[in-house]
């Protein structure tokens, strides 16, 4: 399948029919290459045959989402993203079913995964580091606003766009909220001390998530990691955090993170105010565009 035309695409979305006009089948779309493979099922380039534009294509097979009984988690995923929009969040256009499989139509990332991008260099640099956490802090403002609680930040959810923005891209721990909850969830590195120790929780844990982020983006790996799992709980529960002679990082990216990393949920460092911390001034890109 030719690719030629996502640069030109970007802007456009697959064929604006409703949902009560049109019901996708999978003879909308050609299939092209394989993008990666997840637990339920993989995903595929794909390109919509009446816009021609190009998607990401995730296909999940029903019998494995019975088997794990997450359909209920699936249906919410797919209710709160489709309803979302930012720059910094993938889309997701529409989604349909057959007898064994179900398919999300998603916003294609060209630059693919944050993951394997971390992998790759190690670390990141401050400036890039500073310009993806100011990006995200726009998007959990957003988020938050519309009483979205994402829990599960982490660099294998993010990907990265045509243009190098960063896009949260899974939604499979996200809820709507309107108040404290207390179901532990998300991934062990990056849980708070509330969701540690099972007491409530509210969007304050997606601060703390990304104030992990931050750090592993700068250091190369999660503060709190250790090599048993009863070891990384106590870490997170007494917040004991040390910040490594390598790579070199400026004071003022270590107080950021110090400032979001607070047992305390009440009093980690408000979203608002990361923005206008002096280390994201001076260092994000304000187009929120890492460029290398």
């Amino acid at each position: 399948m030719a690719v030629a035309a996502e640069s030109q695409q970007e802007e456009k979305s697959p064929s604006k029919a409703s949902a009560v006009e049109k019901r996708w089948t999978l003879n909308d779309f050609d299939i092209g290459m394989p993008l990666g493979r997840g637990k339920f099922g993989h995903v595929y380039l794909a390109r919509e045959k009446r816009s021609n534009h190009i998607v990401a294509l995730k296909v999940l097979f029903k019998s494995q989402l019975k088997q794990s009984q997450v359909e209920h988690q699936l249906r919410r995923e797919v209710e709160i993203q489709s309803h979302l929009r930012h720059p910094n969040i993938l889309r997701l256009y529409g989604y349909f079913y057959d007898q064994t499989r179900v398919y999300l139509i998603l916003e294609y990332a060209a630059k693919g995964e944050v993951y394997k991008e971390l992998q790759k260099c190690k670390y990141f640099s401050e400036r890039r580091t500073a310009t993806y956490i100011s990006s995200l802090a726009q998007a959990l403002i957003y988020l938050h606003g519309k009483h979205v609680i994402h829990r599960d930040i982490k660099p294998e959810n993010l990907l990265i766009g045509l243009q190098g923005e960063l896009k949260i891209a899974d939604f499979g721990w996200s809820v709507h909220t309107f108040n404290r909850r207390r179901t532990m969830c998300g991934t062990l590195d990056y849980l708070p001390p509330e969701m540690v120790e099972s007491v409530e929780h509210d969007a304050s844990v997606d601060i703390w998530s990304l104030g992990i982020l931050c750090y592993e983006f700068l250091f190369g790996a999660p503060p709190f990691e250790a090599k048993e799992h009863s070891d990384t709980y106590r870490r997170i529960v007494k917040v004991d955090l040390k910040f490594p002679s390598k790579p070199i990082v400026s004071p003022g990216a270590k107080e950021l993170i110090s400032q979001m990393l607070v047992k305390d949920s009440s009093q980690r460092l408000p979203l608002h105010k990361l923005l206008e911390h002096p280390w994201i001034v001076q260092n994000a890109d304000p187009s929120g565009v890492y460029r290398g």
